[in-house]
């Protein structure tokens, strides 16, 4: 299988994403796909995932990443939104948020509801943004009804922050069929989330 080479560096957010669908669209089943910046890196290989591409990932002394990207069976092409995949707001780096709670500081359980949502929706106007929010406990309310966090979250997952809801805890609430954004997680991921940040924020 010939495989073609689709060089990025110096190229910003969302262009190797484009340049990878690009390429992919036109029939090219074996890719590799060039980048010199970790968001790059990140992007392509989660655009790479939703269109079912195999992933072989490599670095080099040039501080580039190599993409060995194999199309899937399933190579049915998907609704494709750039500003996805714009890194004009990075994620932080190790940074790592913690929602433990459906409150927000003691006393009033509305009032701690009211401020956890807008906690979670001035995430991003402070930078750096996190690279990954941690919903459990009872903080899986906040990605599974309906509330002003919602909207805030899903425009945080556009823009590359991966967010984790405790399957456990879905299921205890009985949220797990109603869950609105981000993923299912378990212990084994929060854990190593946590011990792997460079940082832990939470407003607890």
């Amino acid at each position: 299988m010939k495989r073609i080479t689709v060089d990025c560096r110096g190229l910003e957010c969302p262009q190797p994403v484009i340049q990878t669908k690009e390429a992919l669209d036109a029939g090219h089943k074996h890719l590799e796909v060039i980048v010199d910046n970790e968001a790059s890196k990140e992007n392509v290989s989660r655009f790479a995932r939703s269109r079912n591409c195999e992933i072989v990932l490599t670095g080099n002394e040039e501080s580039c990443w190599r993409l060995s990207l194999k199309a899937g069976e399933s190579g049915a092409k998907q609704e494709f939104d750039a500003e996805e995949y714009d890194c004009t707001l990075p994620a932080g780096k190790g940074l790592v948020y913690v929602i433990s709670s459906a409150s927000m500081g003691r006393g009033s359980d509305e009032l701690g509801w009211a401020l956890l949502q807008t906690y979670i929706q001035t995430i991003k106007d402070v930078e750096p943004l996190p690279e990954k929010i941690l919903f459990y406990n009872e903080g899986v309310r906040l990605v599974a009804e309906e509330s002003g966090a919602l909207e805030a979250l899903r425009a945080l997952q556009k823009k590359g922050v991966e967010i984790f809801a405790c399957g456990t805890c879905l299921d205890f609430f009985k949220l797990t069929s109603v869950l609105k954004v981000g993923q299912i997680s378990n212990m084994y991921d929060i854990m190593s989330s946590v011990n792997n940040a460079a940082k832990v924020v939470s407003p607890f």
